[in-house]
């Protein structure tokens, strides 16, 4: 989970790859030459597609509704928008997570983080389905200028530092304890076209956009001596300007942009949504000529673009187009979000009640509608070797949960969540939103860092009830409310090798009602 602007988007979370498929961090060691020069030609093929890309596209000319009827035009509109969808979200959550004169709250600055130092109160109500597990740092980079990623040594702590640019595409390989272990370590950042040379001490991220951000997580166990422990962490994350490395430098505050052209304050979908037909596509032509370059396997989509005028670089006016057609493309970001949400079943499965969400973050050359999805309701989205979140709102017969009931869920002697990281259960309230369960304990989750107890026979049962379960199981309960609740199981790093649930030999029970 992430907070952004009061609003909560879920990270069923999701890395995914940029539109250069990069190696596994693992393989450089003893190659650095090797994949330099890899990366050099596959940047050169990267930005000599993109360029014939947008020169097929921008040499179509603007049809009217001559060439296309309001039928065809609405379309080719609809399919447009949820094209652009994960750039526009991104875009939109870019400006109000940077354009700020400071640090504070959870926004700051671009190439500054911002780090969060403590998990939320039981009464926090700022965002949905807050985390308790770690703590998050954010920084939005611009790359006019190659920047420079540092963290200290993190030993055996569990980390993440997801990078992810305008397009939502996430990189396989983005540091943490999965790909890089825990030794201290500097990434260079560069945008699309730069041709120069990487220092020796660093990995090289070639991104396929102009900005992108580093959402970073740092595992905290939610006592005082740890927490100080990580915000010494989070004190050591730093960004550097390539030109800087090696000297004094103290960071820069870019002018705050008083006029946007949109608000600061409201949900990006509701932004979005503000722009209308002919605003959506206005930016989205904007950023793809200036900051975030189609990928070749676009040609498609941008050709059919082409064909009502949204072309990368060029003003989309509705006006010029028939006024049969003005009247089909009217509500398309109405229509378009529809199909979008209609999909979210699309992203998983459920299993044993757990609704399932898996293989985000990576998408196909034109899986546009899943990009969109996740954008709309989990950006940008965990890899699944990264992390993934099952979560229950019913029981093993189906029955919605609830704190006037008891329940249980039993894992086998050796079953409990096969990760390399950790995993914890979170419980939700639900009332407009999920939220931490206010309670004596003041515990919002159960996982082996409350040195559960274990049964007789090596299984482990957990607890989810409104009272007590006596003492002696305190250790294997997490309170409920007295209303309907939701259950999450977050797991870190999970295994690939099965058991997995990355590939199905391994599921979450079920929960069972015990009784009334």
């Amino acid at each position: 989970m992430i907070w952004i602007n009061g609003n909560l988007y879920v990270a069923v979370f999701h890395l995914g790859i940029s539109h250069l498929k990069r190696l596994p961090v693992s393989l450089f060691t003893g190659m650095k030459q090797k994949v330099d020069r890899m990366h050099a030609i596959n940047r050169r093929l990267f930005l000599a597609a993109g360029s014939a890309a947008l020169t097929y596209c921008t040499t179509i000319p603007p049809a009217g509704a001559q060439s296309v009827s309001p039928t065809e035009a609405r379309q080719i509109a609809e399919d447009a928008y949820v094209y652009g969808y994960s750039l526009i979200t991104t875009e939109v959550t870019r400006v109000q997570m940077s354009n700020v004169p400071k640090v504070g709250g959870f926004t700051s600055p671009t190439g500054q983080f911002v780090n969060v130092p403590r998990y939320p109160p039981a009464d926090y109500r700022g965002v949905s389905a807050p985390n308790a597990d770690t703590l998050y740092s954010v920084a939005w980079l611009d790359l006019a200028e190659p920047q420079v990623f540092s963290h200290p040594d993190m030993g055996d702590r569990f980390y993440l530092f997801e990078i992810t640019d305008l397009w939502m595409s996430d990189s396989e390989s983005s540091p943490g304890k999965r790909t890089t272990g825990g030794k201290a370590a500097n990434y260079l950042f560069t945008a699309p076209g730069w041709k120069g040379d990487v220092p020796a001490d660093m990995q090289h991220f070639p991104m396929a956009t102009r900005y992108m951000v580093i959402l970073g997580r740092t595992y905290a166990d939610g006592s005082e001596a740890d927490y100080k422990a990580v915000n010494a962490l989070q004190a050591q994350y730093k960004i550097t300007p390539l030109s800087a490395w090696g000297k004094p430098y103290a960071a820069v505050t870019p002018p705050v942009n008083p006029n946007p052209g949109f608000s600061m304050t409201d949900k990006p979908q509701t932004v979005i949504l503000d722009m209308g037909t002919e605003g959506y596509f206005n930016l989205m032509a904007k950023l793809m000529a200036a900051a975030a370059p189609a990928a070749a396997t676009d040609v498609p989509m941008l050709a059919s673009m082409a064909k009502i005028g949204i072309v990368p670089g060029k003003p989309f006016e509705m006006s010029k187009l028939d006024p049969a057609v003005q009247g089909a493309l009217k509500d398309v970001p109405q229509a378009a979000l529809k199909k979008i949400e209609a999909n979210k079943d699309n992203l998983g499965a459920v299993v044993n009640g757990w609704s399932i969400t898996k293989g985000l973050g990576t998408y196909g050359p034109s899986d546009y509608m899943r990009r969109a999805v996740v954008a709309a309701f989990g950006w940008p989205a965990n890899q699944e070797r990264d992390a993934v979140y099952p979560n229950t709102e019913k029981d093993s017969t189906g029955q919605t949960l609830s704190g006037a009931n008891k329940y249980t869920l039993t894992f086998a002697k050796d079953a409990t969540p096969p990760v390399d990281g950790f995993w914890s259960f979170t419980m939700y309230m639900i009332d407009q939103g999920w939220w931490f369960v206010p309670n004596p304990l003041n515990k919002f989750t159960v996982s082996m860092r409350d040195n559960p107890k274990f049964n007789p026979d090596g299984s482990l049962t957990l607890y989810f009830q409104n009272e007590s379960p006596g003492a002696d199981k305190e250790a294997n309960w997490l309170p409920a409310p007295k209303g309907e609740f939701v259950l999450m199981l977050r797991m870190y790093w999970p295994k690939e090798r099965p058991p997995s649930i990355i590939d199905g030999s391994w599921k979450v029970p079920q929960v069972v009602k015990v009784s009334s």
